[in-house]
Order: C-alpha cells, then sequence, then structure tokens
C-alpha cells in the first residue's frame, strides 16, 4: 500500500511486526526433597551479578533447609550458557537462579 501526502503532512511508517504467540513451556518433572534444597546459581558475568546472587543465597538459607549451592558462570554477558552449565544445574539443582545485575 502506498502513502501520499499533501505538503505539511507527515506519514509515520512503523515497520513493527506483531509479537509472536508464545510457546508453551512444561516444567522438567521434579520430585520435591523433603529434606532440603538444591539452589542453583547461573552469574551471566555482568559486574554484581555474583553479589545479588550470594545476597540472595545468604537470605534464602535461613527460610529454606540448604543441602547444597551449585554455582555456574558465564564467560560473558555476550554468550549463552554452555550445554555442560545447564546439564549441571539441571541435574544437581531444584531451583535455579539467573542473575544480571551492574
Amino acid at each position: 500500500m502506498t502513502e501520499h501526502s499533501t505538503v505539511g503532512e507527515l506519514v509515520l511508517l512503523v515497520p513493527e511486526a506483531p509479537p509472536a504467540a508464545p510457546e508453551a513451556v512444561t516444567a522438567a518433572p521434579r520430585q520435591p526433597r523433603a529434606d532440603a534444597l538444591r539452589i542453583g546459581l547461573l552469574d551471566n558475568s555482568k559486574a554484581n551479578a555474583d553479589h545479588l546472587l550470594r545476597l540472595l543465597t545468604e537470605r534464602l538459607a535461613p527460610a529454606f533447609t540448604v543441602a547444597s549451592v551449585v554455582n555456574e558462570r558465564k564467560g560473558s554477558v555476550a554468550l549463552a550458557a554452555t550445554d555442560a552449565m545447564l546439564t549441571h544445574l539441571t541435574r544437581d539443582a531444584d531451583l535455579v537462579v539467573s542473575a544480571m545485575a551492574d
């Protein structure tokens, strides 16, 4: 469709696509642990993300019995987490928190 305008009229074209429908996400089957929570932390390597994750862990510890904390840190904020990191977190954590901070 071609827009025609007269003098003094401003025509703006906004080339935005409509948002895609969200994909259905299903959680991995988990066996709830009655004894203790295994926490996974994925640090995106931005400044202070490690401090934020440590603070979160310190705040969770009094509220829950924490069995272990699994830490993974990406090599760069621009890189995706590796398959090995994701496998480690999936296998050894009941809950995973990812942090981005500055």
